[in-house]
């Protein structure tokens, strides 16, 4: 595995991209002497993170559903509102 320092990272990181895609081995990034990220390769990361994916479409579903809940009209249940529209209440 191939360990590069961040200022190389910045300085060519189209050249490392290159060779993360040719070598599919992930690249340690470090600064300061500690390692600080990994590069991997895109198919990588689906195989490693699924879960994490699946979380977060998740998340995103929930929280579109809460965005679709329909509103109160005035003090009327959807029950009432829907026996009204049935023609029950006549």
């Amino acid at each position: 595995m191939e360990a590069v320092n961040a200022l190389k990272v910045r300085n060519h990181l189209g050249e490392i991209l290159d060779r993360l895609n040719a070598t599919g081995e992930p690249i340690l990034i470090s600064k300061g002497r500690k390692i600080r990220g990994v590069l991997i390769t895109p198919e990588q990361f689906e195989k490693r993170f699924v879960d994490w994916q699946a979380h977060q479409k998740k998340s995103e579903l929930l929280e579109k559903i809460r965005g679709q809940k329909l509103k109160r009209h005035g003090n009327r249940s959807s029950i009432e509102i829907l026996r009204q529209l049935r023609g029950y209440d006549r």
